[in-house]
């Protein structure tokens, strides 16, 4: 029987398109709003769903599930496990004073996210980049403690390219910037959990526009992935208070340079446009 939410997700994506129309909107339910399954009543779970409750149960059951309850703690499982908050981390770092084994084993936690995501990504990120070369016009979008990540791939990109923008929502200007993803359009978005809602919502509106969605983010199942066309997941961990976003930040590198080795020579002349701009601007003190 399947024991974790991300494996629970995988079976459904997997098994989507066979579904009945009623089990679609339940499982579809289910993925989407997983905090709701693991503390409302079955019934108020099947309304929200808009299905009838027998359809809930029947769902499970298709699913290799006894009933009801043993699909929902899945759900609950899930909630048990969301990440630490960050003041309960802060504590134990405090608890553990500073000094140089503190620095030693900060460095072991980024070599090993790096590590990790690379394994993870070797063969994706090519593809992802493929994808977003193909595209007419490409959104980036990355927001809180994700914004430098997002800032970063797009400064990089448009060293090349000038049809890439960033999706900031300054001055509560996130809705204005929604409505320019358009069909064909590729959309980038970063961010790993307590997943941002800003993130979410511009994942929800690419898929809703038509655009072409790639993921950075830690989970296969994190909301911006579970409808993603290509999904690239990094590992945060650290002895630190915060997450960290080395690895992040290296996939976004990653991409960029993908990107310009796909572009070739059309690419090295639009960058040495770009540097000789900036020098001849004063960009540059030396």
């Amino acid at each position: 029987m399947t024991q974790t939410f991300d494996e629970l997700a995988a079976i459904i994506r997997e098994n989507f398109p066979e579904l009945s129309p009623q089990f679609q909107l339940a499982a579809a339910f289910l993925l989407d709003n997983p905090d709701e399954v693991a503390v409302l009543s079955m019934r108020k779970v099947a309304e929200r769903a808009s299905v009838q409750p027998a359809a809930m149960v029947r769902l499970a059951q298709s699913l290799g599930f006894p009933g009801w309850n043993e699909l929902r703690e899945i759900f609950v499982s899930r909630l048990r496990t969301r990440p630490e908050p960050l003041s309960a981390k802060a504590r134990t770092l405090v608890k553990g004073g500073s000094g140089n084994r503190l620095t030693h084993e900060l460095a072991l936690a980024q070599a090993h996210n790096l590590d990790t995501t690379v394994a993870h990504n070797t063969a994706l990120v090519a593809d992802a980049a493929k994808l977003i070369r193909k595209a007419p016009h490409v959104h980036v979008a990355g927001f809180r403690s994700c914004f430098p990540v997002a800032f970063g791939l797009v400064y990089g990109y448009r060293l090349f390219r000038s049809s890439v923008s960033l999706i900031s929502a300054e001055a509560g200007t996130l809705e204005m910037q929604l409505r320019g993803i358009d069909k064909r359009h590729a959309t980038v978005v970063i961010s790993f959990a307590p997943y941002s809602t800003e993130a979410v919502r511009v994942a929800e509106a690419a898929i809703r526009q038509g655009s072409r969605l790639i993921a950075l983010t830690d989970s296969a199942v994190s909301p911006i992935a579970l409808n993603a066309d290509h999904t690239l997941v990094f590992s945060h961990e650290t002895p630190s208070f915060f997450p960290s976003l080395v690895a992040a930040s290296a996939l976004a590198e990653m991409l960029v340079a993908h990107l310009l080795a796909l572009e070739g020579k059309e690419a090295v002349a639009q960058l040495e446009e770009a540097e000789a701009a900036l020098h001849a601007s004063g960009a540059y003190s030396v």
